[in-house]
């Protein structure tokens, strides 16, 4: 005997709460996707084109007029060029709308055609980086020079020309992918950022756990002891990085002064100076600025377990480590595999931090850090987009493992 499942919903109703559901869920959908998703596919096209930061802003003839002369021989001067340095641009043409009123116009240069108010010249093609003046003898009709560069003002020239837009054509390249892999510094960037990421996450979520038990109580001043736990997470990252800079600076920094007075070291050290000390260092930051976090989550969850097990545990003579083990730790899983996973995305996208303690240098390059490198002080756009494309293709494969490996835990 088998039994019926629960019956599909397909009648009208359910159709009209479909589409009601779909319509309410547009919105959001359409703002994620202008938010998240073209500028996803955006860099994803950028990353297999050769562009330069140069190349940002596509070739186009630039026009600036000026009236020039008098007080009775002036010249209408427009000074013409190609903005760019490598690309030509085609059937380049100027157009303007003159003021009759304020000029009377002499013959026009070759290649212009002046009509009854406009100005219109035909000017072939520019190689990469040309200019050019075109200068129209013009005598005043009646009015001041000031006038009339008002009405010439009003009246601002068009260019327009054909030029290859290396952002929008179809041309693409698998260069800026090869420059990314080719060489060993790429796998080494990639470990720094393992090690950042991974150490910086789990010390996050340990001294988060550990904060979040020595709080867990009941005592004077635990509110007040609260909120200094806050004071990394919520105080501004450029306060606190220089902050850290001044405290561990070689030469005039506390710590150093302190580590001489007890005699643990005769020199100086160069916390952020030297390799491997400052990737620890910079990972000890990461830990202190981001642990406030994740004792937030665990003290709220702690808080929300039942107390009559405790109590149960105490009958039966369980220890402080056995309570935490076997009654406290399951029952904090959920949060903090959730934890672990935002903080693991979070940090493995760090760039501020790194950057504003040691800018990369002394063996903390990051992923992150080599986008900043490679787009804008190498000024290679698309090397830099690769990179991306890189960080984005880690934190999914990433994503999907710990999915799969936290959906087979729940099924055991």
């Amino acid at each position: 005997m088998t039994t019926a499942g629960p019956p599909t919903k397909t009648g009208p109703l359910a159709r009209r709460e479909a589409r009601l559901a779909w319509g309410l869920l547009f919105p959001t959908i359409a703002i994620v996707s202008a938010v998240v998703v073209l500028p996803l596919l955006s860099i994803c096209w950028i990353s297999f084109k050769p562009i330069g930061l140069a190349d940002l802003r596509p070739p186009t003839p630039v026009v600036r007029e000026s009236l020039r002369g008098g007080p009775d021989d002036y010249v209408l001067r427009y000074r013409i060029r190609n903005s760019s340095q490598e690309e030509p641009i085609r059937n380049v043409v100027l157009t303007d709308v003159l003021p009759a009123e304020v000029l009377s116009r002499a013959t026009p240069p070759e290649g212009c055609d002046i009509g009854r108010q406009s100005l219109v010249c035909a000017l072939g093609d520019f190689t990469p980086g040309f200019r050019t003046d075109i200068e129209i003898p013009v005598t005043l009709a009646g009015v001041d020079e000031d006038t009339a560069e008002n009405a010439l003002e009003a009246s601002v020239p068009v260019v327009t020309g054909d030029a290859n837009n290396i952002l929008t054509n179809l041309d693409f390249t698998l260069e800026n992918f090869a420059r990314v892999f080719d060489g060993r510094e790429f796998w080494g960037v990639l470990g720094v950022t393992l090690f950042y990421t991974v150490f910086g996450t789990i010390g996050a979520l340990v001294f988060g756990l550990f904060a979040a038990m020595l709080l867990n109580k009941e005592f004077r001043g635990q509110g007040i002891l609260r909120g200094l736990y806050l004071f990394p997470y919520v105080a501004p990252v450029i306060a606190v990085a220089f902050a850290w800079i001044i405290l561990f600076d070689p030469f005039s920094g506390s710590a150093n002064a302190l580590l001489k007075q007890m005699g643990v070291t005769e020199n100086s050290i160069n916390f952020f100076g030297e390799r491997p000390l400052a990737l620890i260092m910079v990972t000890v930051f990461e830990i202190w600025r981001y642990f406030p976090l994740s004792f937030l989550f665990i003290l709220a969850r702690m808080q929300s377990i039942d107390t009559d097990m405790y109590e149960a545990a105490d009958m039966d003579g369980a220890s402080p480590f056995q309570k935490f083990w076997y009654l406290s730790l399951p029952q904090l899983l959920g949060i903090l595999s959730v934890l672990f996973l935002l903080r693991f995305i979070w940090t493995f996208n760090k760039f501020d931090d790194i950057f504003l303690l040691t800018g990369g240098n002394a063996g903390t390059r990051t992923l992150t850090v080599n986008v900043y490198e490679q787009a804008f002080a190498v000024s290679n756009i698309g090397a830099g987009a690769a990179v991306a494309v890189v960080i984005f293709c880690c934190l999914v494969l990433f994503s999907i493992r710990f999915f799969r490996y936290v959906s087979r835990e729940e099924g055991l």
